[in-house]
């Protein structure tokens, strides 16, 4: 099943007393995906469920496999749970047990699992040829956790925004998720941060996203990214100085040169490293990646690696040396000779 499923379904009956909550890959996919988010909500759902907060301390346990050894998982759950009908036991990164030496305690365990425990184990990793898995498998059950496509992000993040009260037009819901992209951790971060932006209000609208998901950091930095897309290298000089200040290490600002580089030249190359950029950064990124077209970006990342040693190596002004990068950035494109 997978995680949808198991939230619409659990708590309708006796739950299984397995459920190994992983990655999901599709016929025709060349690699699996995961969304942790989804998967903790599955969890706390089946926690509230079958845990009565009162008496959670005898009847709840939560273990990092990479930190406890198999045989303590599965000893705890073992044990017959006092004053309360189920013990709940949560694994997380359960990838750990996957190897024999390392989850063969745990292996024996779910050979014959106790009916009054609920163990939920997670791993952002996925091998259906792991003892493990097909321990699960047979013991309990699979959830598959995938990552949601752009629609569903759309309609999960709707849900999430109304749950609070609010309500919120097509646009500023586009706006939002255009900017996060598609991983709900980060959905869920803008989501509290324009809730909380809005105060009592209960209508969402775009300027509200843009306004609560910016900082003046991001903008300085899209600034930066105009100037040099526009071969404005006064402007670029004048808008890196504003970021070069006290607080402001040199070689952060450099890193985030770098990474709007590598922002442009997946959009300027296209294929799965420009799928995973978010609507938001691509466009901001666009012009740049017109300006340099695919075959100036190595001499762009030459440029940054040049300045990054003179940085670490010599005694050069820090701050002209990135003034000098800003500059060749920025010079204007020369066309090509008939």
């Amino acid at each position: 099943m997978n995680v949808q499923e198991f939230l619409e379904h659990i708590g309708a009956g006796p739950p299984a007393p397995v459920y190994l909550f992983c990655p999901w890959k599709g016929p025709r996919a060349r690699t699996s995906s995961f969304e942790p988010l989804l998967a903790q909500r599955a969890l706390e759902r089946a926690t509230s469920l079958f845990v009565d907060p009162s008496m959670k301390d005898l009847c709840y346990a939560a273990y990092f496999a990479d930190e406890t050894d198999a045989a303590e998982v599965a000893d705890m759950a073992r044990t017959v749970p006092f004053l309360t009908e189920r013990r709940v036991v949560v694994v997380y990164r359960a990838e750990r047990y996957a190897s024999e030496p390392a989850g063969a305690a745990l292996l024996r365990y779910l050979e014959a699992p106790s009916e009054s425990t609920l163990l939920m184990l997670v791993t952002d990793q996925l091998d259906r040829r792991w003892k493990l898995y097909k321990a699960c498998d047979k013991a309990g059950g699979i959830v598959d956790c995938p990552e949601l496509k752009e629609h569903e992000v759309l309609l999960w993040a709707r849900t999430e925004i109304e749950s609070r009260g609010k309500d919120i037009d097509g646009t500023a819901l586009r706006e939002l998720v255009d900017r996060t992209g598609t991983h709900l951790s980060e959905v869920n971060n803008a989501i509290h941060l324009v809730c909380g932006f809005v105060g009592e209000r209960d209508r969402i609208t775009r300027d509200d996203v843009a306004a609560a998901c910016t900082d003046v950091d991001e903008e300085e930095v899209w600034a930066l990214t105009d100037a040099i897309a526009r071969s404005d290298t006064g402007t670029a000089v004048r808008v890196l100085r504003e970021i070069v200040d006290p607080n402001k290490n040199e070689f952060q600002i450099l890193g985030s040169i770098n990474w709007l580089l590598k922002s442009a030249y997946a959009v300027a190359a296209g294929g799965p490293t420009r799928n995973k950029l978010s609507t938001f950064v691509a466009r901001k990124v666009t012009p740049l990646a017109d300006k340099l077209g695919r075959e100036k970006f190595r001499d762009a990342f030459a440029l940054c690696l040049d300045t990054d040693l003179m940085l670490r190596s010599t005694g050069v002004d820090r701050s002209l040396a990135l003034e000098l990068l800003v500059i060749k950035l920025a010079a204007p494109r020369t066309a090509k000779r008939a």
